[in-house]
């Protein structure tokens, strides 16, 4: 059998086996197995086995449980809380101000998280049912939980870029910098479009009553105070980083020992949330390093078949296609394969064939990581299979249907597919900021 058919039959039996409900880990991982078994024997098993031991010796996966548990102390501590009710009374006196502030609380979230799930969370229960009491209208705002909980697998430090960073072999640092604009631009963009909006139709989004935005400035400043921690908690986290005094693995560790530290002061580190903060960080850790060590044994197999060097063949020589022809359609692959899976699933099942692609093609794997990582934002919130668009409705109150839960994201979908054009168009754009820090 040509070795072009065994990758096919490889990859057709790893989308089989996903497709019966089986474990993302399970079905990768056994499939490249059993065929490293059948190709060459016994010996097969030595080429996963060699790649779990590159994952076990690689120094910065040390990174992710660290920032795992830093995401968990604080939103388990509730400073989330605290966040809202800062872009409660700063901007309340803007139209559709609640929905632009609560687009800066999921930026705030990103970077205390770095999981898009813990946005949603956060969104749905503080945000969605404030936004709703005060009248904005539940279809636009529906769509701002959405959308801004995207942001937390863009925005450093997030997790889903280590995982990239893990099977690309790039450095984790490089990543987070390269995602801090456009994480930035889209949220950006997201303003604007509410700001508009909401002054074209302002029943969208009134301004909060004179009652409710009478608050002292000393108030005032107490709550921008309690606002500004996370902000504190990243950049004791990131500036020795980014000048060079900590490595990446030291940084994350000052960074979880921050939120533990600032969690204690304000009194909210009860036996609960560290019990929680703790079980969850494990939970979670085990889960990636499970897909991680699938992903590459995988990986190691399909690669030592030739079968990206064939598939590169079959798109540049025999259909004549250009590397930027290649790329978009490897873009529209993912937001088919975002109906049915998540971000984690999605990365490990392409990235043995996607990766070397893009390399042997001539772009950049920093630039190419930003470009997958948005455009799984989109796949997440692409009607009608959606992976948040199904989180949203088992979290939304019972009056937010599915429908308007369709309806809500269209607008924003499309801002951030701009948002992805201008990155793809502008490549400085992700990778000015790491070129900078690096390169002093």
């Amino acid at each position: 059998m040509p070795y072009e058919m065994i990758a096919i039959v490889m990859f057709g039996s790893m989308m089989l086996m996903l497709f019966t409900g089986q474990r993302v880990f399970g079905a990768i991982g056994f499939v490249g197995a059993l065929a490293g078994v059948l190709l060459w024997g016994t010996g097969g098993v030595d080429i996963p086995f060699s790649s779990a031991m590159k994952l076990m010796k690689w120094y910065p996966l040390l990174t992710l449980p660290m920032f795992i548990f830093m995401g968990y102390v604080l939103s388990e501590s509730r400073i989330a809380d605290d966040l809202y009710r800062m872009f409660h009374v700063w901007m309340g006196p803007v139209r559709g101000g609640l929905a632009i502030g609560t687009i800066g609380l999921m930026v705030l979230i990103s970077a205390m998280n770095g999981l898009s799930v813990a946005g949603m969370a956060i969104g749905a229960t503080i945000a969605l049912p404030e936004l709703l009491r005060r009248g904005y209208d539940k279809i636009m705002v529906t769509g701002v939980i959405q959308a801004g909980s995207s942001l937390g697998i863009l925005v450093p430090p997030s997790v889903v870029l280590v995982l990239y960073a893990m099977i690309a072999r790039q450095p984790v640092g490089q990543l987070w910098l390269a995602g801090v604009l456009p994480g930035l631009m889209m949220a950006t963009l997201f303003i604007i479009y509410i700001y508009v909006r909401c002054r074209l139709q302002p029943s969208l989004g009134p301004v909060l009553p004179v009652e409710e935005r009478d608050v002292s400035w000393a108030e005032k400043l107490r709550l921008l105070r309690a606002g500004l921690l996370p902000l504190m908690i990243f950049a004791v986290m990131m500036v020795p980083f980014v000048k060079g005094w900590t490595s990446l693995v030291e940084s994350s560790a000052v960074g979880a020992t921050t939120a533990l530290l600032a969690a204690t002061l304000k009194g909210r580190m009860t036996r609960r949330v560290f019990e929680v903060s703790v079980r969850q960080t494990l939970a979670i850790s085990c889960m990636f390093m499970w897909i991680i060590l699938a992903a590459l044994a995988f990986g190691a197999i399909f690669d030592g078949l030739g079968a990206v060097k064939a598939i590169e063949d079959l798109f540049t020589e025999r259909l004549g296609l250009s590397p930027w022809m290649i790329l978009i359609l490897m873009q529209l692959s993912f937001i088919v394969m975002g109906t049915f899976l998540d971000d984690t699933a999605m990365l490990v099942i392409v990235a043995p064939l996607y990766v070397p692609l893009v390399e042997a093609l001539g772009f950049d794997l920093i630039w190419y990581g930003v470009l997958y990582t948005i455009t799984t934002q989109i796949a997440y919130m692409t009607p009608p299979f959606g992976y948040n668009l199904f989180l949203m409705r088992a979290m939304a109150p019972p009056q937010i249907g599915l429908r308007d839960i369709y309806r809500s994201i269209l607008p924003f979908v499309l801002v951030m597919t701009l948002a992805l054009s201008l990155v793809m168009l502008f490549p400085q754009i992700a990778l000015w900021l790491p070129g900078y820090i690096y390169g002093h």
